[in-house]
């Protein structure tokens, strides 16, 4: 069919023939005419070829872009999947660093409440034990007093003012003359002898003392162990305020830290989604692309060989055509010229 189908595209034949049988020309024209035809169908048979050699360098082009971009556009799709998956790496950890904040200030909160009441329990104690040290000495004092004179301390003489003086000097005089008065009294009668004269209880009194020293004791014991507690915590807890602030800087920048990161991951995305939407939209003008190449060389390739193949016998017949009309050979001419219409259909 595409012998036959050249043969049609190529009227020069018959003309030859019907120039010959007319003999209106001379051979020289007909020669002439040979030689165009033959050079046409070389030139035919060259855009061919260039043709065919376009087609198969567009067609390796046109695929090599397309894998390309089919590569470009799944790199594009991991690299988002994997950066989405950073981000939200990120968030767990951000979530975490805060939650953690959260704990520490709450932690912090509760223990500075919890030092504020120790401390306050710390200064009602002490100041309860002062003021029973100091309740214990004047009872004491007074004992001494009694039992052992020379350990007692006189309470400090207060300053009288002229009204006090001359009230304790005429209070003086009526408590001289009340004395007088009873010691003119007949003296009382000896105590029976079942009863032995007063006389004090020196051993009684020592105990009584002895415990309010061991009292005062344990409450000075009580004293130093809690200032010791005390001077304890409030290390501790200092110790505690400076770790957390150190903690809470140290998370806050991990927080700051990690939010630029995500913001630029979140960037990475913008540009890999980007860069997928520029690829997607080229690939598919290369599918277009690669689809008109089809249409335009699919016919070509596919008969290349069939038309390389007919023009090879045309040429073929018309150079035998001009080699017997180089022989002015006329009958032959006729001949040739009758298998070359024979081969050409």
């Amino acid at each position: 069919r595409a012998q036959h189908a050249a043969a049609k595209a190529n009227p020069s034949l018959d003309f030859i023939a019907l120039a010959l049988q007319g003999k209106k020309f001379g051979f020289e024209k007909v020669l002439k005419m040979i030689d165009e035809m033959v050079a046409n169908l070389k030139t035919e048979q060259q855009d061919d070829d260039h043709k065919k050699e376009y087609c198969g360098t567009q067609f390796d082009l046109a695929d090599d872009k397309k894998k390309g971009l089919e590569r470009s556009v799944s790199d594009s799709e991991v690299s988002i999947k994997d950066t989405e998956e950073g981000i939200a790496t990120l968030q767990e950890e951000l979530k975490a660093l805060e939650a953690g904040i959260a704990e520490l200030d709450k932690s912090v909160a509760e223990a500075t409440e919890q030092r504020k009441e120790e401390h306050e329990a710390y200064t009602e104690l002490m100041s309860l034990d002062s003021q029973a040290k100091e309740l214990l000495g004047v009872a004491k004092n007074r004992l001494n007093k009694f039992y052992n004179p020379a350990l007692h301390v006189p309470p400090p003489k207060k300053e009288l003012t002229q009204e006090e003086r001359i009230y304790e000097s005429v209070a003086g005089e009526a408590f001289v003359q009340i004395s007088v008065h009873e010691q003119q009294q007949v003296a009382p009668p000896p105590p029976p002898e079942t009863f032995g004269a007063y006389a004090k209880k020196s051993d009684g009194s020592t105990s009584v003392i002895a415990m309010v020293d061991m009292i005062i004791k344990d409450l000075d014991k009580e004293m130093t162990e809690a200032e010791t507690d005390e001077k304890h915590a409030q290390k501790d807890y200092e110790a505690m305020m400076t770790s957390s602030r150190e903690k809470r800087a140290e998370d806050s920048k991990a927080i700051t830290d990690k939010e630029a990161a995500k913001a630029d991951l979140e960037a990475e995305v913008q540009k890999h989604t980007e860069a997928k939407e520029a690829g997607t939209k080229e690939l598919a003008a290369m599918l277009e692309y690669i689809q008109s190449l089809h249409s335009e060389c699919d016919w070509l390739l596919q008969y290349f060989d069939v038309r390389k193949e007919a023009r090879a016998g045309e040429i073929d017949a018309l150079g035998k055509a001009k080699a017997v009309l180089s022989g002015s050979d006329y009958s032959l001419v006729q001949v040739s010229m009758r298998n070359l219409r024979g081969k050409a259909v």
